[in-house]
């Protein structure tokens, strides 16, 4: 029996507007976002969860140039399984202003790793959000970690509120750096005083965790988008220096679509400091990722 056929997700804002009233600083980063397509080119994982919109590099590049991003952290997308080709054009193509976060298992060899390590793969990321598939298990990390830790890499955990509580010891053990996306995931309407948020807040001050406060779509509604600004500016508050933002576009499987801009202004309101602000955006992302901040490389697109 063949697979079901899926529903293309909706595209991405067409046209997203630049920084209002404030200046984005040179070098800023997008530090999650991701790459779909050509498919033709770059087929996706068959029984993938859900259809993406075909978004390539170029698409992606039309909407940092109106934001004013010069530097990219691409994750892997769940659609893609373990096949990074698309991301390694990007890579090649950006010349020294992208960067990578991959999806990495036992399947992957060591001259798998080390041409991504080349390319400018720096973290391995793990879904552990119910609806991209079965969560990896401990073990399995740790086999990722041994792996991958000799590189200089860093884990990525994409959770929720539910697989954060079972996965926060394991979390704040770790021996690396750890990144958590998109501020977990938490609903907004519970306030910042929810016991999920709480717990966010206590990983983050760990000297190891890193933080995206990106994704505010998915934490709240359009009419109510700045009800995500006090949970970015708590967790920037809390981890200044561990702090990254990012678009997530082209915002896959989000409840509604958001305009980028619109997320970029909600960065300058929840942290309106401009030092802490450039950090977020530049310096942060530039040491994390390994940008080399001296040239100021950025994409020339």
């Amino acid at each position: 029996m063949s697979a079901p056929m899926l529903t293309p997700l909706p595209p991405p804002h067409a046209n997203p507007h630049g920084a209002t009233d404030w200046t984005v600083p040179v070098g800023a980063c997008d530090s999650h976002c991701h790459i779909f397509g050509p498919a033709a080119r770059f087929p996706y994982l068959p029984g993938r969860a859900y259809e993406p919109a075909e978004t390539p590099l170029e698409r992606y590049r039309q909407m940092t140039r109106a934001l004013g991003l010069s530097r990219a952290v691409f994750v892997q997308p769940a659609a893609y399984g373990t096949d990074h080709n698309a991301m390694l054009d990007a890579l090649e193509r950006g010349q020294g202003a992208y960067r990578g976060v991959g999806i990495v298992d036992d399947s992957l060899s060591h001259d798998d790793l080390a041409a991504m390590d080349r390319a400018g793969f720096r973290g391995a990321r793990f879904n552990c959000v119910g609806h991209l598939g079965t969560r990896p298990g401990h073990d399995a990390i740790l086999r990722v970690l041994d792996r991958v830790g000799p590189m200089g890499w860093h884990l990525v955990f994409h959770v929720d509120a539910a697989s954060m509580k079972e996965e926060a010891a394991f979390l704040a053990d770790l021996p690396c750096p750890v990144v958590i996306d998109h501020m977990a995931r938490l609903d907004a309407g519970y306030g910042l005083d929810q016991p999920a948020f709480q717990m966010l807040l206590h990983l983050v001050m760990l000297p190891h965790v890193w933080i995206k406060i990106s994704a505010a779509d998915r934490m709240t509604q359009a009419a109510t988008l700045n009800d995500a600004a006090p949970f970015m500016r708590t967790l920037a508050n809390a981890a200044p220096d561990r702090t990254l933002w990012g678009t997530d576009w082209p915002h896959p499987n989000s409840r509604w679509m958001p305009d980028d801009g619109d997320l970029l202004d909600l960065l300058a309101a929840a942290v309106p400091e401009l030092g802490r602000r450039n950090a977020i955006l530049v310096d942060n992302p530039a040491l994390l990722y390994g940008f080399d901040r001296s040239a100021e490389t950025i994409d020339e697109q």
